[in-house]
This record gives structure tokens, sequence and C-alpha cells, in this order.
């Protein structure tokens, strides 16, 4: 039965003072053309139900066929974690009524699941269980809104029903949100770097369920949370606001509940089901599924270099310090792009900070769409060895690369265009030079009876003359050798 937003309480205050115990259920959409039992693309970014069929919207007759890409990359995930993955699973329906799931039940996976068991370990060593991992589709979504003194409306979007998931449901091992958010970033990196996942959560790629129970209160399920962030906020104010039901005397109830980012609250949505509730039974129209030695072994193959591995790669290799190497391997993108710049040869320091300042900037004013950008990792590197060989400022190069980014033209045409009259060579800069020294012959005088701050103040001049582009180093050499007696 649903409850009503009126039976929320005020923000909760009290202290949590009983143990906070957290399970996550995550929920990540596979990297795939297509859906998981017909031929339509996942449909993100497309106009509502324009990416859908009599198979995705359950209309009578229409029989699932299972997509193999979405079975090999559910293996990959469950490597990820390292779980056991079963030789025959089995597909469940799973009943119950919401208006975006057009079956009225959800294919899934609950009896024999694709895979059991499995690990990952907290930044401080700490084992966190896997229970299980298994295959199912996504649901539609429902669109809300409403104007001013009308009447609200609800749209459904079938565009991502019958999309397909992987469910990684965690053991009740995290005991803080702080851990809960670790946790969930952890995996994040893990199946983003196997190509399990585009990863991009603002699209919807990687959700979570969060259960917690606190203080001896009841249990919560918070559904559809869907940044880091927002699963720590949400789940420190509902321990708190568990704690103090117990600490208030009322009885504890289990509950489904929703996160508002805006208010940093909490709302339930219904009592949370019993497992009898959702009815499973086997699925009819899909045979056992059956994994092959082969088929985790491949899957094993192309799992690649996980994040802990790459960042040990970049320490050892590159000798990057762990905190270089940490935000390097925060994302695989970061990690592609550092890599290839230094393949293209770039020295391994110089291109950590430029990818960790100039291209990370760059990479989230494009809203975090690596594809987007325009320098690539060969144009960095090409930049930076004109740098390194003294023709191109550090400042300068920042220019040329913001140039670059915003107006898609090439590194190389930018750096011919508008280095050449800077410091293609001393001759340009001797010519500078000579400019500063006649119009600033006063100050050049007294740096030659002796005033050394008259040499500091040329250079200054010279590097205001340069508008800031010219290499402080060889004016300075220039400068001594013209000046001297």
């Amino acid at each position: 039965m649903a409850l009503s937003h009126q039976s929320q309480a005020a923000t909760p205050r009290q202290p949590v003072t009983g143990p906070v115990v957290i399970g996550l259920e995550v929920h990540v959409q596979l990297q795939t053309r297509t859906k998981l039992f017909c031929g339509c693309a996942p449909g993100f970014g497309d106009s509502p139900n324009s990416a859908v069929c009599p198979i995705c919207l359950g209309l009578p007759g229409a029989l699932p066929a299972l997509n193999k890409n979405a079975v090999a990359l559910g293996v990959r995930a469950a490597l990820c974690v390292g779980a056991s993955v079963q030789k025959e699973s089995r597909f469940d329906r799973k009943s119950y009524f919401y208006p975006d799931l057009p079956k009225g039940y959800q294919i899934t996976q609950q009896a024999r699941p694709l895979a059991l068991g499995g690990e990952l370990r907290l930044g401080d060593g700490r084992p966190v269980g896997i229970i299980r991992v298994h295959v199912e589709e996504d649901a539609g979504k429902s669109l809300h809104g409403g104007v001013p003194g009308s009447e609200d409306w609800t749209c459904l979007d079938f565009n991502r029903s019958g999309a397909p998931l992987v469910e990684i449901v965690t053991a009740p091992d995290l005991a803080s949100p702080e851990e809960a958010s670790e946790l969930l970033r952890l995996l994040w990196q893990k199946v983003t770097f196997a190509g399990v996942t585009s990863g991009r959560m603002e699209e919807g790629a990687l959700r979570c369920d969060a259960n917690i129970s606190a203080g001896g209160g009841g249990r919560s399920e918070i559904k559809n949370l869907n940044s880091f962030r927002f699963v720590e906020k949400a789940l420190a104010f509902e321990a708190v606001r568990l704690a103090g039901e117990r600490a208030n005397g009322a009885a504890p109830e289990r509950q489904t509940r929703l996160f508002d980012p805006a208010s940093g609250k909490t709302f339930p949505l219904r009592g949370k089901e019993a497992l009898e509730d959702y009815r499973y039974f086997p699925e009819p129209d899909l045979p056992p599924l059956r994994i092959s030695g082969e088929l985790i072994e491949e899957q094993r193959r192309l799992m690649g270099e996980q994040p802990e591995a790459r960042r040990e790669h970049f320490e050892r290799d590159y000798g990057l310090n762990s905190y270089d190497a940490g935000v390097l391997t925060a994302q695989p993108d970061a990690a592609l792009y550092f890599e290839t710049a230094v393949v293209s040869g770039s020295a391994p320091k110089i291109a950590a900070n430029w990818v960790m300042s100039e291209v990370l900037r760059e990479v989230k004013a494009l809203g975090g769409k690596w594809d987007k950008l325009s320098v690539q990792p060969a144009d960095l590197a090409l930049l930076l060895g004109e740098i390194a060989s003294r023709r191109v400022t550090n400042t300068f190069a920042k220019e040329l690369f913001a140039e670059a980014s915003k107006s898609g033209r090439k590194l190389k045409d930018l750096i011919r265009e508008k280095g050449a009259n800077v410091a293609g060579g001393e001759e340009a800069l001797e010519a500078l030079v000579d400019e500063v020294i006649e119009s600033e012959a006063a100050a050049a005088n007294d740096y030659r009876a002796g005033k050394q701050k008259a040499f500091g103040f040329l250079v200054g001049a010279a590097m205001k003359r340069s508008g800031g582009k010219a290499d402080p180093a060889i004016l300075k050499r220039l400068l001594g050798k013209k000046l001297k007696p």
C-alpha cells in the first residue's frame, strides 16, 4: 500500500546510536546495441516511445529472444566482482503492477542466477561480500509534471523497457553511507574499465537501490539512486530517521522510499514487498541458460586491465605518485587518454599534470563526454613537445589548448600559425629584446650601473610585450647578453 508524504516526519535530528547496516542492489545497464529480448536499440535520448516493438511493449503473442552479447557482458560483470559463474542458470517472471512495466511482470533471474559469491574490498582493505549477479530487463520510465493551477500529469516512455541490465547484490557488510558511496564508486570503476557499461550515470547506466537499517529501527529500501553523492546523502538522512523512529518508540516498519535531491530527504513510496508478493515462477518462453567454460575465459580476457592493476602500472612504469595514478585511473577514458599521450611521446609526469588539469577541466565543461573532446592525445603530445623544446611557453600552450578545444582546429595548425612569431627562434625574441632596451632605456642604464632590480623590470616588460607567450629563460639570457657593459 502506498504511503502518503504526510507521514514523513520533520527532518530528523537524533544521533544514530545503534549500528548501521547497509546493502546495495546495483543495476548496471549493459553496453549492447540492442535490448535484452528484442532488436530495438536501448533508446536513451530518442523521442519517447520511438525505440519500441511488440516484444518490449509486452503485446500478446510476442516472444522474447535472448541477446547473446548481453549474456557475455553479464559474465564479464560477474568476473569483475569475483563471482562464480554458474554453468546453468534460469530466467523467472517477477510479477508486479507498475505503470511503466507493460507486461505486468519483469523477466529476471531469481531461483538460479547467473553467478554467485564474490567480493570487493574497500580502501582500508575490508571485504564486502557479493551475494549474487543476475541478468534482467529494465522497465520503462514515468515522466511526471504539471502546470501550476492545473492537474498534475504522468506520461510513460517505454524506450528503456527491455534494456539489458545486470544486477549486482552486495551482502549487508557496509557500515556507513560513506562506505556505501565508496563501494559504489569502486564497482563503477570496475565495470566501466571492463567495457561492461558506458558508466554514464546521468543516462541511467548505473543505478542503485540501497537497503538500510539503523539504530535497531526498521529497514528501508531507497530506490533509483543515480549518483555517488545521492547515495551518501540519502543513506545519511535515512540512518538518522530510522534511529529516531526507534528512539521515539515507533514500531519498526519496512518501507520502499525515494530520495529528493532538492530537499536532501527521503519520502515513502510504498510498503516494502516480501519475496512471495512477486509470485516468481520459471519463465516459460526461455530455456535454461548454459554458460560454457570457453565463454567465461573469453570474457576474462576481454576484461582487460582492472583499475587497481592500472594504478600499479602507472606508478611502476611511468613513475607517477599514488595520488596522480589514482586520479588518472578514476575513470577509464582519463587513463586511456593519458597513456595514449605518453605512447605518442609525452613525458609521463607532464602529461599527467595536463590531463588532470586542462583536459579534465575541458571534459567537465563538455558534460563529461570524452568523445566530444577536440584535442586528441597525440595532439596534446605534440603541444607538450613544443613546451619541452622551449618553442612554446606553458602559458601560451594553455591558450592554444583552450582555443583548439573551443574551435575544433588542430593544435599543430595553431602552433604553426601563432607560435612562429612568439618563440619560433631567437631572432624574433632578439628583436623584441632590442625594442624593450630601447623603450626602457632608463631601466637598462640602471641595470648597467649595478641596480639588479632593474633587470627584473626589463624581463617583465619583455614578457608583457610578448603577450606572456615568450619563454622567460630565453628572455633573461638574451637581456643579460645585450646588457653587458
